[in-house]
């Protein structure tokens, strides 16, 4: 009956070498490459401090007013665009300017390096159905693994910093992009590619003049996903060295410091709701270019 009642399972010791097998495994490979890596990172880290420090040290009003023109050129909505600079004046009134920016940075860096990474791929499983089937999985696991599991092989091979942090945000924010660029390919009409084909349009003027623009609504959904999650992962990140809003939540949850946690939780909430408008809206105004045909 005990056969019956327990699950097969493999013995302690087995299951203890099997695991000292894989973590040992891994240890030598950091040992390998660890440096290798952390080298091929670097300029990845040095953008980012770059970025942080020119958010940082610009006078405050210069920032503001910079952050007024891009939501009123992705919106063309003055009432976002004022909601925007009350919201940021806000956060900087409650003494939480500087980790607004270095939330901006980090979040800014990893979208563009989403963006740089996760198109190519997604045109890559859109040309070829292979690729989709190799690719797809992964996505899979990307999203539905737990996102602390990201951490312990990532810190583990670059130990604390920003650039493990960094790497952490684009890993669980990257899937929808890719996703969503494949599905904007996969989804122009064929009709339209047949067009092409016949006035002799080759592969990359049908990729570059075709595809992608009739793609872009999609591929900015991507996008507008992308820095949602990146959002999200702001305060996990923050448990391995990397600056933000992240930073007073954790204090705020070890501490049990309700205000101090509501206030940059809301402050995130802004960041995320304001991204997610200006991202919508330019992308509501790339479909209407192209149903139209008039400029944006």
């Amino acid at each position: 009956m005990s056969i019956l009642t327990e699950f097969p399972k493999m013995g302690r010791t087995d299951l203890r070498d099997f695991k000292k097998a894989i973590d040992e495994s891994f240890r030598d490979f950091t040992r390998n490459y660890g440096e290798a890596i952390e080298n091929f990172f670097d300029p990845l880290l040095y953008f980012l401090i770059w970025l942080e420090k020119l958010f940082l040290n610009s006078p405050w009003p210069i920032v503001l007013v910079s952050i007024a023109l891009l939501v009123y050129f992705g919106s063309k909505s003055i009432k976002l665009t004022i909601g925007a600079l009350l919201a940021f004046l806000l956060i900087g009134y409650l003494d939480m300017w500087e980790d607004t920016m270095a939330t901006l940075a980090i979040i800014s860096v990893a979208t563009i390096v989403c963006i740089s990474v996760g198109i190519p791929i997604g045109i890559l499983m859109a040309r070829s159905n292979r690729t989709q089937t190799v690719v797809t999985p992964i996505l899979d696991i990307m999203q539905t693994i737990p996102s602390f599991v990201y951490l312990i092989p990532v810190v583990m091979l670059l130990g604390i910093g920003k650039v493990p942090g960094l790497l952490a945000v684009c890993i669980y924010a990257i899937p929808p992009i890719v996703r969503l660029t494949n599905l904007g390919i996969r989804l122009v009409d064929k009709d339209i590619m047949e067009a092409s084909e016949a006035f002799g349009a080759s592969y990359k003027q049908k990729l570059l003049d075709v595809q992608i623009p009739l793609a872009l609504p999609n591929i900015f959904a991507g996008v507008n996903q992308t820095i949602m999650m990146a959002l999200s992962m702001v305060v996990i990140a923050s448990m391995i060295g990397v600056k933000g809003l992240g930073v007073p939540v954790l204090r705020a949850i070890s501490n049990q410091y309700l205000a101090l946690g509501v206030m940059n939780g809301l402050a995130i909430v802004v960041l995320a709701i304001l991204f997610d408008r200006v991202s919508q809206s330019f992308g509501k105004r790339l479909q209407a270019h192209r149903e139209s045909g008039h400029n944006v």
